[in-house]
């Protein structure tokens, strides 16, 4: 049983009064709840948050920074760059004062006067004024001059390289001699030089015909100089000159002690051949009166003293072209001018002025003893003549060659015992 006196605790002892004002705010708020949630959807969805953004994203607001800086860099740099050139252009120092402001290097053959002569017009001038492209093909014009260059320097310098050509042999044209490329460029000989060439006088060239011609006529003396020294032997050093008239034929004077000697080489196997003649070469002075040219075009035979047809007779050299050419190194057997139709006269009797003088019948009939026709006909001299010779057949090149031989061509001396290589329609 409770007592009576025990009090008890109400609810409102327990839990003291909450403010009214905090009470009324609790009750406003559910009943807030409870009116959204009974509101419609659609009218939900018009309440919009606003929020901040930016125009345009960081990475482009920074690139848009980066370019405009450098389009101001770049404009002042412009502005820079043409404020000098205008200096530049109109300033007296970056003038060209004297040819001492122009440095050329790489002369030899080249003078510098040449030089000046083509870069003379540039004196006074701004440096920036002149025409280097130009002035590199006028330079290259110069028949010495293989390669040009042409830099500017600041304030006021030009530096020009002459890069020279090179020449390989002689060229007689005319009546002049001039030195040429293995291109077939000519060049005059240099008025002081220093140097001497041991290169022969080549033959058969004019200046009316085209670079291309002589550039062909070129390839084959260069073919002819590296086969000769294609051993080590340097046998173009014996040589004063090389007829390239004639591609089937090419021709070489040969010179030495016994005096100058046409060698007829064809058009291949030029050493071969040139080796044959001088193994031959001091048998055959001992055996002719006389020896002045030798064919060895022929495979098994060998013609000595044929004709200088296809020679060509060059014009008298003048005084002042012998001295330069003499100077520069030219051998005195080329600076002779070589008669095509010229004899050997023999003495009054002999049988080398005789053997001057017999018709090409003669040769014919040799040929055809060889053949074996007519051998029952044959008198004992010619028996005898023939004795010691190998049985060589006659090429019908050779038959029609000999056809052809006048008198005045026909310059071989009969001997009595014939060297074994001389072809005896040469009797």
């Amino acid at each position: 049983m409770a007592r009576k006196g025990s009090s008890t605790i109400s609810q409102e002892e327990l839990y003291p009064h909450a403010d009214e004002a905090a009470r009324a705010e609790l009750d406003d708020a559910r009943l807030l709840d409870l009116d959204v949630e009974e509101e419609s959807p659609f009218l939900r969805a018009q309440k919009r948050v606003s929020v901040r953004r930016h125009s345009l994203p960081k990475k482009t607001v920074a690139y848009l920074g980066w370019g405009i800086l450098a389009a101001l860099v770049l404009f002042l740099g412009g502005v820079t760059v043409a404020a000098a050139y205008h200096y530049g252009e109109h300033s007296w120092r970056f003038r060209i004062e004297s040819s001492d402001d122009i440095e050329i290097t790489g002369l030899g053959n080249v003078t510098r006067s040449q030089i000046i002569e083509v870069m003379g017009g540039d004196i006074g001038r701004n440096v920036f004024y002149v025409p280097l492209t130009q002035r590199k093909k006028q330079l290259e014009q110069i028949p010495w001059v293989e390669s040009a260059s042409v830099m500017r320097f600041v304030p006021n310098r030009l530096k020009i390289e002459i890069h020279e050509r090179t020449p390989v042999a002689f060229a007689r044209i005319g009546s002049k001699i001039f030195l040429m490329d293995s291109g077939g460029v000519l060049m005059d000989l240099p008025a002081a030089s220093k140097k001497k060439f041991s290169f022969p006088v080549i033959l058969g060239m004019n200046l009316a015909e085209p670079q291309s011609t002589r550039s062909a006529r070129m390839k084959i003396y260069n073919r002819l100089i590296t086969e000769l020294d294609s051993t080590g032997a340097h046998n173009s050093k014996g040589l004063s000159e090389v007829d390239v008239s004639d591609p089937d034929d090419v021709k070489i004077m040969a010179d030495d002690s016994g005096g100058p000697v046409l060698v007829h080489l064809g058009a291949s196997d030029f050493l071969e051949r040139y080796k044959i003649y001088l193994t031959h070469v001091q048998e055959w002075r001992h055996q002719f009166a006389r020896l002045d040219s030798v064919d060895l075009r022929y495979e098994h035979q060998i013609v000595v003293n044929p004709d200088l047809q296809g020679t060509a007779k060059q014009p008298p050299l003048s005084a002042t072209s012998v001295r330069a050419a003499m100077a520069a190194g030219v051998k005195p057997a080329a600076l002779v001018s070589h008669d095509p139709l010229k004899t050997i006269p023999g003495p009054a009797g002999s049988s080398a002025g005789k053997a001057a003088l017999k018709p090409a019948l003669t040769r014919k009939r040799a040929a055809k003893v060889r053949h074996g026709k007519g051998a029952a006909k044959k008198s004992p001299a010619a028996g005898q003549a023939n004795a010691g010779l190998p049985a060589i057949t006659t090429q019908p090149n050779v038959q029609k060659a000999a056809s052809q031989q006048t008198a005045s061509s026909a310059r071989s001396t009969t001997l009595s015992k014939p060297s074994p290589g001389i072809s005896k329609g040469q009797q």
